[in-house]
């Protein structure tokens, strides 16, 4: 589901309107060069988005590189939008025809097709997430308790048991698998979740979301000192991001570090699909095998198909 979404994807595929200077007062003064052999970084991306959200699986492989490749430039914040609470009468996302969960199906194969990040989505047909609210107050504990990135693998699995292998990530038995899949106890973390503190963990969210003037997702906001911002609504291209990031930076260029090896990244990421690795090395569809048969020891991974697509699992513990 993209809730907000500028325009149908029939209509122009995973592009939205892209809007600037939102974030805070916009002066006429210069935005200010920063050196970047100081520690303390100066700017700020937010990314809001949702457990469930369609168009911010399908922006997966890009903003891997994003954070990858500029990373040291920008401080990352994850911000839970709050998608869907619950089912009603009155249409959750009319623009995309989407009234109830059977009208799901259809648009999110849709994203899936066109994105290349494979979804399934049927069980919007027989099984449906009634709420993104659970997996996004499970998020909130995870990051209070432990750190973002711990918080960001649950993000990222939730996504891959929801979309490519159809799994109700609202349901508490799926929830606490996740968890327990990470390491941590699940049984505690969901309960703690489901207390009033989680709810109050999410509303924060929810407010600094608004206060961003986010209205669809994913949107990257990325932020100067000043309070001066680019607001980048949908799933887009690589430069988008950085050319968004030059922008913020009054800069004409900026140096992305080395891509990660393959064999670090999907150690890292334990699961990647074809479009991802596509993305992170500039490489074709038709030169995976060739690319992971020369970067990967064949006993270090497994190939494996899901609709149409191939991924790749780490066979490390």
């Amino acid at each position: 589901m993209g809730n907000g979404d500028k325009r149908m994807i029939n209509d122009n595929p995973m592009i939205c309107d892209l809007e600037t200077g939102i974030c805070g007062t916009a002066g006429e003064e210069e935005l200010e060069i920063i050196d970047f052999n100081h520690p303390q970084k100066s700017i700020e991306v937010y990314y809001v988005t949702d457990p469930i959200c369609s168009h911010c699986w399908a922006l997966e492989p890009v903003l891997r590189r994003f954070k990858e490749q500029y990373g040291h430039y920008f401080n990352f914040h994850t911000v839970m939008g709050g998608l869907l609470e619950k089912w009603s009468d009155e249409p959750v996302d009319p623009r995309n025809g989407i009234s109830g969960p059977a009208d799901v199906f259809g648009h999110w194969r849709e994203v899936g097709e066109y994105s290349r990040m494979p979804i399934d989505g049927s069980l919007m047909l027989d099984n449906p997430v009634q709420s993104s609210f659970p997996p996004s107050r499970v998020f909130k504990v995870i990051q209070k308790i432990y750190n973002d990135e711990l918080a960001y693998d649950y993000l990222r699995r939730s996504r891959e048991a929801l979309f490519a292998f159809n799994r109700n990530i609202a349901d508490e038995t799926i929830m606490i698998d996740i968890l327990n899949q990470l390491g941590l106890d699940g049984e505690a973390i969901v309960q703690d979740a489901e207390q009033q503190t989680g709810q109050q963990l999410l509303n924060k969210d929810f407010s600094l979301a608004r206060s961003l003037g986010v209205r669809g997702f994913p949107t990257i906001i990325i932020m100067n000192e000043e309070n001066k911002g680019m607001k980048i609504t949908g799933s887009r291209p690589l430069e988008s991001y950085v050319e968004g990031l030059k922008q913020i930076l009054n800069t004409e260029e900026i140096l992305p570090k080395k891509q990660p090896s393959l064999s670090n990244l999907l150690e890292k990421e334990k699961l990647l699909f074809s479009k991802e690795i596509e993305v992170m090395y500039d490489i074709e569809k038709s030169e995976i095998k060739a690319f992971m048969e020369r970067e990967l020891s064949p006993s270090s991974y497994q190939a494996k198909e899901l609709l149409g697509e191939s991924y790749f699992t780490t066979t490390k513990s």
